[in-house]
This record gives C-alpha cells, sequence and structure tokens, in this order.
C-alpha cells in the first residue's frame, strides 16, 4: 500500500519577499533592428523582461501598477540571479529598479 502523499508530486515556486519581483530577461539580441548578424561573442544587452512573479507586499502597494506577466524595463545591477530548474535568465529585482512598464494604447 503507498501512501497518496508519495504520488503527488509538489511543484516548487519561486516567491519574491519584501520589495521585490521576479523577473524573467529577454533574451539578448544577435541581431540589429536594421538586420546586422553580430557574432556569436556579441550582443546587443538588454534590459527588458517579463514579470513572473510579485511578491505580496509589492501586490497590495499601489505605488507600483504592475502585474504578473508584465513587459518592463528594469536596472539589473541590483539584481540577483536564479537558477531555477536550468532557467539562466530568472532575477530577483528590487521593484524601485523595475523603471517602466510597456503598455498598449488602446
Amino acid at each position: 500500500m503507498t501512501s497518496s502523499r508519495s504520488s503527488v508530486k509538489s511543484i516548487e515556486v519561486v516567491e519574491p519577499l519584501g520589495n521585490r519581483v521576479l523577473i524573467r530577461k529577454d533574451e539578448a539580441r544577435k541581431v540589429t533592428k536594421v538586420g546586422i548578424h553580430l557574432p556569436d561573442k556579441m550582443e546587443i544587452p538588454t534590459i527588458t523582461g517579463r514579470i513572473v512573479a510579485i511578491s505580496a507586499q509589492v501586490a497590495h502597494d499601489d505605488d507600483y501598477p504592475i502585474e504578473q506577466y508584465d513587459k518592463v524595463l528594469f536596472n539589473p545591477t541590483r539584481g540577483v540571479p536564479v537558477d531555477f530548474e536550468g532557467d539562466n535568465r530568472l532575477f530577483v529585482i528590487p521593484v524601485e529598479d523595475v523603471v517602466a512598464v510597456f503598455r498598449k494604447e488602446d
């Protein structure tokens, strides 16, 4: 007889704490906007990404109108890289380092 607990897989998540958000950084581009292909050693640095998770503190703060899956512009200098399940583009970022949110106008 097996326990039902052993047959249920638990899912591990990364939850930012305090005034922080979890961002998946966009892939660095290898081609410029005008179509010039860059060598493998060169990349155009990117500081855009998508919000993956928001701490409870930020979610309840009206000063930060961001939501999960928003595309944002952020300053990565104080970000903490998170190597989670082989994804090396996740960063925990202080919410004050999110400097802009991309919005579509109707």
